[in-house]
């Protein structure tokens, strides 16, 4: 089982609890109470929000991850999408998850084709009503997990399926990869 801390991980929190210990020894020098406990407290408050801040830049620094060979075709006997590929853990250290997030976007307007009943439909009554059944879903975002304990320098095939809706006419596909 690979952890999700990194020895960067680990250093970076022992040094701000170091931090915090020495913080919290000098403000036991005031004496008036309410003013230790507002000094304990943003004490507390700046190095916990520093120290989770951190996290999240090692994660992106330390937790390098690619895809490569990555392909999609539509199956359209069930209206889906499949999505397979490669991951491949390109930095330092272990991952403990990877995941990618796909996005589908119906582009049935485009600069060829503007006109000005695709730009301005009447809503009439519609307007009021806010009616969901009569509109028709232009985004679609899937998140799926590809990988777990990935290694260094270790690579992992993978695929996904997704629901692709029969009325998107020219969809783009964005993904992005993950890893933590």
């Amino acid at each position: 089982m690979v952890s999700y801390f990194t020895i960067a991980h680990i250093i970076t929190l022992v040094l701000f609890f170091l931090l915090f210990l020495i913080l919290l020894v000098l403000s036991f020098k005031e004496t008036r109470k309410k003013v230790l406990y507002a000094m304990i407290f943003s004490n507390f408050l700046v190095i916990s929000m520093l120290a989770l801040f951190s996290m999240f830049v090692l994660d992106k620094y330390t937790k390098k991850a690619v895809l490569e060979h990555v392909t999609h075709a539509r199956i359209l006997i069930n209206e889906s999408l499949v999505i397979s590929g490669i991951v491949r853990n390109v930095g330092k250290f272990n991952i403990s998850q990877c995941s990618i997030v796909v996005k589908l976007v119906n582009n049935a307007v485009n600069s060829n084709n503007l006109t000005g009943s695709t730009l301005y439909k009447s809503s009439g009554l519609d307007f009021f009503t806010n009616k969901a059944e009569n509109q028709q879903q232009s985004t679609i975002t899937e998140d799926f997990v590809i990988a777990k304990n990935l290694r260094v320098k270790e690579f992992r095939n993978f695929s996904v399926s997704m629901h692709y809706p029969a009325y998107f006419k020219k969809p783009n596909l964005i993904y992005k990869l993950r890893c933590r």
